[in-house]
Formats: structure tokens, sequence, C-alpha cells
């Protein structure tokens, strides 16, 4: 294809197909290479218009685009998604009749769809190749392309099997794309895909619109009860939790203190789970509580907030997770409430797993690097995007940026602390170290005489949440270690040495007492900071009707319109179907469906 004939037919399709006005970042660029025939490995932030990578060039190019999805719950929005602006689109997945089965085959047979979604098991089927040998491809498009990394953190042994894509399709162009990929898990997506060759186009992991905080956690659901109330009230947003039980009894939690809120795991029944999920992506104003089993690829871009109550393994699933907040590109939350209990559970975690120790020790690596994000110092943001391999500056949008943390010498409470764990043999837990140095005499330091050690009683200065606060940092810092197979006794490690006899100095972060949050006198729903009135007004009346609309045809409410394409609706109260067709996200066949609806609503209120 010509390549001046290929921009302007993208730009066009760009335009009028999906409504906006311009490509993004490396879109164009990618589109490009995928349309002429190039393979191209895509590493762009959640949110920053990934799909549209694949989409366009399957529709430029002949045959019907294949996109392997491991997601087969969303498979139904993604289609419902496309038919909404006028893309022929299927999927072909376990939940279908085999009559439906056999319609949509002959579809792509026939190439009278322009893209079908198939999860990599259905791919790896014999039916399913010949189906494809028998018709015309346009791409093979691989989303969530980290799953087939073995060091990531949600890898999916299906996915190592994709390479044969390239054998047994050696024309047709590949694109893999993910939005969470360190540089290591990048080359290994390279290697197993066989894209080694191909085009790599790394946007910037920056979420600018992201708010990171992270606070020490005392109440834990309390503390996540207030963070609701006084910053998100009325807003949808995700929690997860580490284990089932926790999800359901912080889902009732919630709903006990007036928040609507949904449970989500693995264990639940599969038709409840599936019902949840389709709660959360159709209907507004939901909290979803989910393990981590809930979530990839998610496509719900008015996710006001994400908040974690238990520490992630790694940077990559925090990244991952809280990256399913604000993809509409306004301002959004990620809140964690986290403390030495977390490390503790995910050390035993790593030490308890069936995997090698080679696989134990990048997962204490991740684990370490998670932790350093943490007890940072400095900025949150610069912490994280640093672990992708970005450099960057102060961001001046998260907790550490906005209440700059105080740093002390905590040299000579470190050595205490390291003396203590040394003087009880290294065989007893926190909560006993913590209570030899405050000096508080129980039965069980009677009994071992540790109330007549010369570390009895030396940080009677500090209360209990301090020395934790202390003792995490130091584990973070790789001085002291968990042992699980000894009650969860601490150790210390070759690394506490030199801080011990003097020679080194440890600059920690001063303890600060945990403030009660600020009820403000009316909800600080994000939409007032951007709308006047009047178009407050606007947004919610057209709010209302995508509702109705979305529930006449059975889809997602974003699927009908974004939030951010009804708020500049909302700005522009365009009276005229010329007026609207400028809008973003506003393509011709939403125009003709949508456009007299929306231009009667705006004409009546102004």
């Amino acid at each position: 294809m010509d390549q001046l004939d290929i921009s302007q037919r993208a730009l066009h399709l760009l335009q009028t197909v999906f409504g906006y006005p311009a490509f993004r970042g490396q879109q164009a660029e990618i589109v490009e290479q995928v349309a002429n025939g190039g393979d191209a490995l895509v590493l762009m932030p959640t949110g920053g218009g990934k799909s549209l990578c694949y989409q366009i060039p399957a529709l430029l190019r002949d045959g019907v685009g294949v996109v392997v999805s491991p997601l087969i719950a969303l498979m139904q929005d993604q289609v419902d998604a496309l038919e909404e602006v006028g893309v022929r689109a299927a999927f072909l997945n376990s939940t279908q009749t085999w009559e439906e089965t056999a319609r949509i085959e002959r579809l792509v047979r026939t190439g009278q769809i322009d893209l079908v979604y198939v999860a990599p098991e259905r791919l790896m089927t014999q039916r399913c190749f010949d189906l494809f040998q028998d018709s015309k491809i346009a791409l093979f498009a691989i989303d969530e392309a980290h799953c087939v990394s073995q060091w990531g953190h949600d890898f999916r042994p299906e996915y190592i099997k994709l390479s044969i894509l390239h054998e047994q399709f050696p024309g047709v162009p590949r694109i893999a794309l993910t939005a969470t990929a360190d540089p290591q898990t990048r080359a290994e997506i390279a290697h197993r895909l066989d894209l080694t060759d191909a085009a790599q186009f790394v946007s910037s992991f920056d979420r600018p619109n992201i708010r990171y905080q992270i606070v020490e956690k005392t109440t834990g659901r309390k503390q996540l009860l207030d963070f609701i109330s006084t910053e998100h009230q009325g807003d949808c947003g995700i929690v997860y939790c580490l284990s089932r039980k926790k999800v359901e009894e912080t889902a009732e939690f919630l709903n006990e203190n007036g928040i609507r809120a949904l449970p989500y795991h693995a264990g639940m029944e599969h038709a409840k789970r599936a019902a949840n999920q389709s709660r959360f992506l159709r209907e507004e104003n939901l909290v979803m509580v989910a393990t981590i089993a809930f979530g990839m690829g998610i496509d719900k871009p008015d996710v006001r907030f994400v908040a974690h109550l238990d520490l992630p393994k790694s940077i990559e699933g925090y990244y991952q997770e809280t990256g399913r907040g604000g993809r509409d590109g306004l301002p959004a939350s990620a809140w964690m409430a986290y403390g030495l209990q977390d490390v503790v559970l995910q050390r035993r975690m790593i030490d308890e797993s069936e995997a090698d120790e080679n696989f134990k020790r990048v997962l204490g690596m991740k684990l370490d690097a998670m932790l350093g994000l943490c007890e940072t110092l400095s900025c949150r943001r610069v912490r994280l995007l640093d672990y992708f391999g970005e450099a960057s500056g102060p961001c001046g949008n998260c907790d550490t940026c906005l209440l700059p943390p105080v740093s002390f010498d905590g040299t000579v409470p470190v050595q205490k602390l390291l003396s203590a764990i040394y003087r009880v043999d290294q065989r007893f837990a926190a909560t006993h170290v913590i209570e030899v140095l405050r000096g508080v005499e129980t039965e069980r330091i009677k009994t071992w005489h540790h109330d007549a050690l010369s570390v009895f009683g030396v940080g009677a200065d500090r209360s209990e949440a301090e020395w934790r606060a202390i003792l995490r940092q130091v584990i973070a810092l790789g001085l002291v270690t968990v042992d699980h197979e000894q009650y969860s006794s601490l150790k210390l490690t070759d690394a506490a040495r030199p801080v011990l006899k003097g020679g080194q100095k440890v600059q920690l972060r001063q303890y600060q007492k945990p403030a009660k949050p600020k009820r403000t006198s009316a909800p600080k729903g994000y939409a007032e900071t951007f709308l006047e009135p009047a178009e407050q007004a606007i947004f919610d009346r057209l709010r209302s009707w995508r509702m109705g609309m979305a529930r006449e045809h059975n889809v997602a409410a974003f699927v009908i319109f974004a939030d951010a394409t009804l708020r500049e609706i909302a700005k522009v109260k365009p009276t005229s179907l010329a007026e609207l067709r400028g809008v973003s996200g506003v393509g011709e066949k939403k125009l003709v469906s949508y456009g007299g609806d929306i231009v009667a609503i705006i004409s009546e209120m102004v």
C-alpha cells in the first residue's frame, strides 16, 4: 500500500468511524507499521488507545483481524463497542452454542466480518487453525502479551504456544500489546512470541492523571471507608484484597455503610461472578471489591479510584491494577493501606510456594521493589517509572510530593532494633521484639528472662506504631528477614553487620500518626471541578439518557458514549448535527444513531 494513502485512510477511519480528531502518541506509526504488513511489539499504558492500534489496521487490510484475548468475560463488551461504531465484529469462545459458533465461522470464511476475538485455548484447537487456514486473515493481535512471561504477574501457559502463529501464518503481520512490562519481561515477550525482529513501540508508562497515595495501615476497612467517603463519594471504583474471605467481608462492610459494593473472586459461582462483573461494567456508582482474579482488560473508562487493602506482589501487578483507574484521562486515585503484616505475609507466600529457588529469588526481588515504592522518601511516580526504565522528575501529584515525608538519621534506633533481634537469639517475631525494646513486662518476656537483657526498655521513648514503621523500613532495606519456618521470627542479614558496627548510616522516614480525613460538606465529585453548574446539569441529563439507551441496547453505558464525550458535549452544547460531529468520540454511526436525541436534549436545556 502507498504510505501516504495508508496514513490518510487511517486518519479518515479514526475520524469517521471512531470519532477522534487525531492519533495520539505513537498510534499513527504503529497503525502504518502493521497495515503495511510489519510486526510490532507495543507497550502503551492503560487508556493510551492500544485497541485502535490493531482495529484500524484490520479495517485497512484485506481479510479478518484476529484478536487473541484471555478475557472471555469481556469479549462481549469489546464486540458491542465495535458494533456501536459500525465495525463488523464477533467472538468465538466456550459460552456460545454450536449453531452460533458455526454461524460466526461462516462469516470469517466468507470475509463478512472485520474482527474476531478468540481465547488462546480456542486458537490452539485444530478446528480453529483449519478455520483460519481457510480464511483471509488481515492480522493477528495478541492482547495482554505480558501473559507470556513466566516472570510476570499474570502468566498464562497457553500464551507460550502463540509463537506457532509465525510458523503457520508466515505472511500475516502480528502485533503484541501490553500495558505492563519491565525490560526483562519485554525481552521475554519478543523471544517467546518470535517477535525479536518486530518494530518496538514503547510509550511513556506515566499516567499523570492518577494520584498515588500509600498510607500506614491501622484500621484497614475503616480507612478505606473514610477515603471513599471524603474523596470519592458516589464514584465508581475497584478495591483489591488478597483473600476471598476479605473480599466478601469488605463488600459487606461497605454496603452496611452506604456504599454500593459487589464482591468478585475465583471461589464464587461462575454465574454470580459474571453477573457482578456485568453489573459493574453497565451500572454507575458501583464499587467492585475483588481479588486480582478481576480486572485485566477491564475497559470501563470512568473508574475514579483503585484501592488496595493488601500489598501487591510486584510493581507490575500494582501498575496494572491501578491503571484501571482514569482510563478516560480524567483525575483518578490510586490508594493503598499497607503495614508490617503485609510484608510478613508476602514473604511467607514466597517462601512457602512450590517454585524453584531461582523463581523465588525473582519473586523476592519484585517484592523488594514494591516495598521500595511504599517506603520511598522521594516522588512515588519517579520510583514507579524508574522500575520500567523511564527517567522522570517529581510529579507534584502523589502523596510524597504533596506532603513530603520528613527523613531523619535513623542509625541509632535501627541499631537498637538489630541488637534486640540479636539478643533474643533471632528466634522471636515482631511483637515480642518490640515489647522487649519498649520494656513491656509480659509473662512471655519474663518466662524467657528477656527483661534482664541490656536492650530491655532501650526503645521506651517510641510507640509500638513507631517501632513497627521502623521495622518495616528495615525489612524493606534488606537488613532483616522474616523466617516463616520458625514462627515468623526476625533474623539479621549480612547487610545488618556494618550498621550494627557503626560503619553505615541509615536514613528513615519519620513516623507520622495517621491523620483522620477531613469530611467535606458536599460530596467531592470529580465532575464539579470540570463543569460550570449549567454544564453539570446538561452532563447529568445526558448520563441519565445514556443509561436508558444502554439498557435498551443491552450494553455497558460507556459503549454508548464515554463520560469524557458527554462532558465535551455539555461544554460545546451543540444544537445541530453539524456541531455535534466535531466532538471527540462521536463517529458517523453514533451521529446517526444518537445525534437527534442529543441535539434535542441540548436545545431543550439551552
